[in-house]
């Protein structure tokens, strides 16, 4: 590609896929509302607020490819979401129908559907099952990039990611992690793809625990190489026996199905 967006640059995945992306592009265009620091040789750095209609247009025009992190990653105040994960969202997409759709990797979320327990297996026919506001707004999300493709033929991958970061923290990441470079291998798959649609892809590692089937993904290509499973005996070691009664280790969403909707004021 000449120009590839990533949204949400500035974050802990933003930042690990700006170096990692970095030889996928001749440019790196990379976006956020906080700050990105200093621009490397192949980078154009741009502040930009996903609510601002006119701001994202910009944001979006010249570029071929968009790799799509940013908004609110977590539950949180319902306005707060709103401009981030809704209206952001859809400024992205007005913007990419205006300015040559561009192929969209969508940073979706299992929290889509967090109330599956986790002794429930699935795939991407399963009804969502939402565990909070933040998950609601990704199922907004892939609903809008679904309804791009069908009337207007805007290819979107929409990537569930479980728990993307440099290891697993907790047990129920040994079933929902998905390393870094999994993940790049991932974008890099569905950039390459000669047709992608709009699928539905579980983003998690080869990992031995798993809650999710990935199967209908397969034509793209991608071969996932890291496993959970090694880091179980380090996360024994440091946090004890898991307790079966706990949020965190009965349901696919974890503690999100406990937050509250927190009030505006």
């Amino acid at each position: 590609m000449k120009r590839l967006l990533i949204t949400g640059a500035a974050g802990a995945l933003g930042r690990a896929m700006r170096t990692r992306l970095a030889s996928h592009a001749d440019i790196l265009r990379l976006s956020d509302i906080s700050d990105l620091g200093e621009a490397q040789p192949n980078e154009e750095l741009v502040r930009c607020d996903l609510g601002d209609a006119e701001a994202v247009h910009r944001l979006v025009e010249g570029c071929d490819g968009i790799v799509h992190l940013g908004g609110i990653s977590v539950e949180d105040k319902f306005s707060k979401i709103m401009n981030a994960n809704l209206l952001g969202l859809y400024n992205l997409y007005e913007a990419a129908r205006a300015h040559g759709q561009p192929r969209i990797v969508f940073a979706s979320s299992n929290h889509t559907v967090g109330f599956y327990r986790q002794d429930q297996h699935i795939d991407v026919t399963a009804p969502m099952r939402p565990d909070g506001l933040y998950g609601v707004s990704k199922c907004f999300g892939e609903a809008l990039a679904r309804l791009y493709f069908e009337k207007f033929g805007q290819e979107t991958a929409l990537v569930r990611i479980g728990s993307c970061m440099e290891k697993p923290t907790n047990h129920r990441m040994l079933s929902s992690w998905m390393s870094y470079r999994d993940f790049t291998q991932l974008i890099a798959c569905v950039f390459r793809a000669p047709m992608l649609g709009c699928p539905v892809i579980w983003g998690i590692s080869d990992n031995d625990s798993k809650w999710w089937d990935n199967s209908h993904a397969a034509y793209l290509g991608w071969k996932p190489q890291d496993n959970a499973e090694g880091f179980r005996a380090e996360l024994d070691a440091s946090l004890g026996r898991p307790d079966p009664k706990a949020a965190l280790h009965v349901y696919q969403g974890g503690n999100f199905v406990n937050d509250p909707i927190f009030p505006e004021s």
